[in-house]
């Protein structure tokens, strides 16, 4: 059998694991940060209901194909099994769903992003009560900086008020903390594209009858860039960019390597900018940079 995707090889194997799942798990976070500008572009055709689960199904039609073409079993051991069905409510349907519903009650792929850079945090946080890590001081006081510099900027946008909008997001959240954190801790002994393969094979019993029932039963108006954001979400958003993110948790710890994500609030609101004519004023300037002075704190202690 040749050489099994996830695995490190070549340049990768000389790497510190640290900085190598850094590396990888951004990978991951650039491939996640255009998930809202997709949806956003997805539900001009589609129903929101139907984007957030039907990307699972489209994601899970690749898995398949993966897992036939490497030639392992289509489903996980039946002792990961509890694992996996975490990972399913948290990144399967959680994430896609929580979020895809805040995206459809009027917030912003901007203001979207920004609430969901508390992310990393949250993600540390499980990592702490899951994954068995404790990182050092300075990793938690940077954290903790970025946790705030994101909320002041968050509340800055929306006028000092917390909206429906906002709690689905923090649902998005913490469901795709919950799913990053166990999807990390398997991926330290089964490749992240197996993670994310069996992941999507274990919840086609819902996302399959679910998709084909919205399909056959809400309306329908695809064009050119709803389709195209409906392949990205479940092409790249549920399914290619996990491959590198669990690869990366899993190498450069669950933790650390998950603080790469602090940057993906700023690439999203690049990609709104560019692709949805999103504005945004001066302040985000400002959280820019103070998100990546965190980020570098983040990557310098070690776990």
């Amino acid at each position: 059998m040749g050489r099994v995707p996830g695995r490190a090889a070549g340049p990768w194997a000389s790497l510190n694991p640290a900085w190598r799942g850094s590396l990888l798990a951004s990978i991951g976070v650039l491939s996640f940060s255009g998930s809202f500008p997709a949806a956003v572009f997805a539900m001009e055709g589609f129903d929101p209901y139907l984007v957030a689960i039907g990307r699972a199904a489209v994601g899970a039609v690749a898995a398949l194909v993966l897992l036939m073409v490497a030639g392992v079993p289509m489903l996980p051991p039946r002792s990961q099994f509890r694992s996996y069905l975490v990972i399913v409510a948290g990144v399967v349907f959680g994430f896609p769903l929580f979020s895809g519903l805040a995206l459809d009650a009027g917030a912003s792929a901007s203001h979207a992003a920004v609430v969901i850079g508390l992310l990393p945090a949250a993600t540390a946080a499980c990592a702490v009560l899951r994954g068995g890590e404790w990182p050092r001081p300075l990793f938690w006081v940077a954290c903790g900086l970025g946790a705030v510099a994101i909320t002041a900027f968050t509340l800055s946008r929306g006028g000092g008020h917390v909206t429906g909008a906002d709690l689905l997001l923090v649902g998005a959240l913490l469901s795709a903390a919950a799913g990053y954190t166990e999807g990390g801790r398997l991926a330290r002994e089964t490749p992240g594209w197996r993670v994310i393969s069996h992941a999507l094979v274990v919840a086609i019993p819902i996302t399959v009858p679910v998709t084909v029932a919205l399909a056959l039963t809400t309306d329908m108006r695809p064009g050119v860039a709803s389709l195209a954001g409906f392949a990205y979400a479940g092409l790249v958003s549920m399914f290619l960019g996990f491959i590198p993110w669990y690869a990366g948790l899993a190498a450069g710890g669950i933790a650390r390597a998950g603080q790469t994500q602090l940057a993906q609030p700023l690439l999203t609101l690049l990609w709104a900018w560019l692709l949805l004519g999103e504005r945004f004023g001066p302040l985000t300037v400002v959280a820019a940079l103070a998100v990546l002075v965190c980020v570098a704190m983040t990557q310098r202690a070690r776990s």
